[in-house]
């Protein structure tokens, strides 16, 4: 898959703001301050396309990116920032909430793990929430260049493990440095996205 145009089609706070249901769509997820604006600009050639903050809880709106005029990539809020007020944290829950219960063109989410540490509860209760929608979901763990080449086969099966997904459930590594990661998972979403009437039978 080679992305050519990209360009923000929709800030929404509001199912109302969201653009018409007419084209695919990718979510991505993961907790404040886990790689997702770097993992973004990195699969859209893009540097700063999307916001990237060293302030957790940056992204406060849900963010459509067009993809060639043919798909989305929609960046949720992140998660789990324990320093928002309580109130922030329950509106991107709800904001969150909103958008996955009646998208019937989101194809899959990408969900963002940090790859050195297990699982957090909030990371836990998101792949529930996920399961519990019926979406497919593809793990990115982020991170990777900060683990010696022989930790990552402990941390990939740590985390699938805290996750209780089997060897079916896709789970790819993934370096906003190196780019490492970013070929394979603009593959598993092209064949998820357009791979024809068998992949999207159950959306």
């Amino acid at each position: 898959m080679k992305i050519l145009n990209v360009e923000l089609a929709a800030v929404a706070a509001v199912p109302k703001q969201y653009p018409e249901i007419t084209l695919p769509e990718m979510a991505f997820v993961g907790r404040s301050n886990v790689g997702k604006s770097s993992l973004i600009n990195a699969l859209i050639n893009r540097r700063a396309l999307a916001r990237v903050s060293q302030n957790p809880g940056k992204t406060r709106t849900i963010n459509f990116y067009s993809i060639d005029a043919k798909m989305y990539f929609v960046d949720l809020p992140g998660y789990g920032y324990a320093k928002a007020p309580k109130t922030e944290r329950e509106k991107w829950g709800e904001m969150i909430d909103k958008y996955l219960y009646d998208r019937p063109n989101l194809r899959a989410i990408v969900h963002l793990i940090d790859i050195r540490h297990e699982p957090s509860k909030q990371d836990i209760q998101m792949h529930e929430w996920m399961k519990h929608y019926g979406y497919n979901t593809i793990f990115v763990l982020t991170k990777m260049d900060k683990l010696n080449r022989s930790q990552i086969p402990k941390h990939v099966k740590m985390i699938r493990t805290a996750l209780g997904v089997g060897t079916d459930a896709t789970l790819i590594p993934f370096s906003s440095e190196t780019k490492q990661g970013k070929d394979e998972l603009l593959a598993v979403i092209e064949k998820i996205t357009f791979g024809g009437a068998e992949d999207n039978a159950n959306d």
